[in-house]
């Protein structure tokens, strides 16, 4: 028969004698999980570390939300975009990060404002 109710204390015995370490970090802001397309975070996750045979692994729980990850140009397109469009470089880098880097549209957007 299964006892109803475990020991927290003499699970962590039970898991030391087994070679088994478990802590819980302290003072954790956010977990960011970074994906191809996505970024999953989780704010002020609750994070457990175990080690057991030279391994680590985190468990982490909380509530998640996604993110798209802001889009950064890269310096030669920054370059080409306020040369073909004339303009200043945050004016080119904002547009750049609207279009999602597509220089053309970026250049049309720039000289239509002009």
């Amino acid at each position: 028969m299964f006892p109803k109710r475990i020991d927290r204390r003499q699970m962590e015995r039970a898991m030391r004698q087994m070679g088994v370490k478990m802590e819980e970090l302290e003072g954790v802001r956010e977990v960011v999980i970074k994906l191809v397309d996505k970024d999953i975070v989780i704010p002020n996750a609750q994070v457990t570390r175990t080690e057991m045979a030279g391994q680590r692994s985190y468990q982490v729980s909380g509530q998640e939300f996604e993110r798209k990850p802001e889009f950064e140009p890269s310096e030669a397109d920054v370059k080409l975009v306020m040369e073909q469009a004339g303009v200043e470089r945050e004016a080119a880098m904002q547009v750049l990060k609207e279009t999602g880097g597509d220089i053309a549209e970026a250049i049309l957007k720039l000289k239509e404002k002009s």
